[in-house]
């Protein structure tokens, strides 16, 4: 109506969006180049893959309290020729790899990593915890001693490993040593064409060194430890975390977390078996992709078993126990016992060591039960 006081409704719309995403992480983390320098790989080979590693090193931004590279050579023993944190940029390490002399000797590929696992990776050795680890093997393809096993350590450490092989390595052998998928982190080059593939291993390293990705570390017989950059805020949303056994996909496993969570330990998990896992982040402010990784745990012994262990208390009468760690631990001594489970658990034997002065009573009661003397210590 005419002279009616009039009202207007202002609306302002924020942008949910507008919200910052949690920076993007420069590369950080320790870099070690494993250089064969036996006597199996030629002078004029050696010179080549040098000139090729202080190319490779020369870009990288290197700081002694970021991204730190190292350099241990191959031979008869390991011999570092710069530790982690030596050189602060990646001229000085070039200039250091160029520098380099060839060590001669055999081919202790083994034992060099085990050195490396000991004296450079290692938390107790002052490797810096929760920054990602990255390993370069240059190599010919051979080696005098096992590479598999101390190979493997270092993946469980959480160790990226990268293979460049200028000989005739065996490829399953290698596929199996380097990361997965071997395609990304294995190649096959002949030494004078190493420049071929100087870029994209040079990107490859530095994706690594920069995770954006779910992966594995602290792999054990029964657990491993999950772990991601941050992709989402404590106020932006949350994480679900999915574990399932590739061959049992009904038997999943799930653990809401946090936004401002970066890492997760499963544990009670079988040994030796493939697991599928799933980071699911859900927020109404970033459109983030579900990551997915398979984990396979090591070998080991695989938790209480179908069975019971049969042991004597001190009046002599039998006693039926599951088995345990702590009872293990409790009855260590030098006598061995294998005794058939229930029939309803299956009648295989389950072996126990006793206490000494357990040894006695309970030999005598097994041949009561007419299941012969006991084994020997």
């Amino acid at each position: 109506a005419a002279g009616a006081p009039q009202m207007w409704l202002s609306l302002s719309l924020q942008p949910v969006l507008a919200r910052p995403r949690p920076p993007a992480s420069a590369p950080g983390g320790d870099l070690m180049f494993l250089l064969d320098s036996s006597a199996s790989v030629s002078h004029y080979e050696f010179s080549r893959v040098r000139e090729f590693v202080g190319q490779l090193v020369a870009p990288l931004p290197l700081d002694t309290g970021a991204l730190r590279a190292s350099l241990v050579h191959v031979g008869s023993r390991p011999y570092t020729e710069f530790s982690f944190g030596q050189h602060s940029s990646g001229k000085a390490a070039q200039d250091a790899v160029l520098a380099s002399a060839q060590r001669m000797g055999d081919t202790h590929t083994g034992l060099a990593l085990a050195y490396a696992k000991e004296q450079l990776f290692a938390e107790a050795a002052g490797a810096r915890p929760g920054v990602p680890k990255v390993l370069v093997w240059v190599t010919d393809g051979g080696s005098s001693d096992l590479v598999g096993p101390p190979m493997q350590e270092l993946k469980d450490l959480g160790v990226t490993v990268f293979i460049v092989s200028t000989g005739r390595g065996n490829f399953l052998e290698l596929s199996a040593a380097a990361s997965a998928p071997a395609e990304k982190h294995l190649h096959f080059v002949d030494v004078d064409d190493l420049h071929i593939i100087l870029q994209e291993l040079r990107d490859s390293i530095l994706d690594a060194m920069r995770p954006q990705q779910l992966h594995a570390t602290e792999i054990t017989s029964s657990g491993f430890r999950l772990a991601w950059p941050p992709l989402l805020t404590a106020d932006a949303g949350y994480y679900v975390l999915e574990l399932v056994p590739s061959a049992q996909p009904g038997a999943a496993r799930r653990q809401q977390l946090p936004g401002n969570a970066t890492d997760w330990t499963w544990a009670g998990l079988d040994p030796d078996t493939d697991y599928d896992a799933a980071l699911v982040p859900e927020s109404n402010v970033h459109l983030l992709r579900p990551q997915h990784l398979r984990v396979r745990t090591r070998p080991g012994e695989a938790g209480p078993r179908p069975c019971f262990w049969w042991v004597l208390a001190r009046d002599q009468q039998p006693r039926a126990l599951r088995w345990a760690p702590w009872l293990r631990r409790a009855m260590l001594g030098a006598f061995l016992v294998a005794v058939p489970g229930p029939a309803q658990w299956g009648r295989s034997p389950c072996w126990l060591r006793l206490r000494p002065e357990l040894a006695g009573p309970f030999g005598s009661w097994r041949e009561r039960m007419g299941m012969g003397p006991a084994p020997p210590s």
